[in-house]
């Protein structure tokens, strides 16, 4: 199993209307992409801003392309993802996922 992490920052004040966003957007995207095992999405504030981790699960690099596209290192936006980010961070990281695979699902 192969997570994919992105990290996006908006500001506070912003948070919660992005994280809609992200529900309406986002998610159903990597769902509904054949291969995905499933989705974690984490956020803190600090400082007025508002951090979110969305780390998804793939059972193959080959799954990820059918969502990112043949370059899976670079980061995937949406059209409105520069209404709320402060940054449009261009890649992501993938990890293979050694402890914890029953947690998934």
């Amino acid at each position: 199993m192969i997570a994919r992490m992105w990290h996006g920052m908006v500001p506070e004040a912003l948070a919660d209307e992005y994280q809609n966003y992200i529900n309406e957007t986002g998610l159903p995207g990597l769902k509904s992409t054949p291969g995905n095992l499933g989705v974690v999405i984490l956020r803190r504030s600090e400082k007025g801003r508002a951090h979110f981790l969305l780390i998804s699960f793939w059972e193959s690099f080959e799954a990820i392309a059918r969502f990112a596209g043949p370059d899976i290192e670079k980061a995937r936006y949406y059209p409105d993802d520069e209404k709320y980010l402060m940054e449009l961070e261009p890649e992501v990281t993938h990890y293979q996922v050694i402890v914890g695979q029953e947690m998934i699902g």
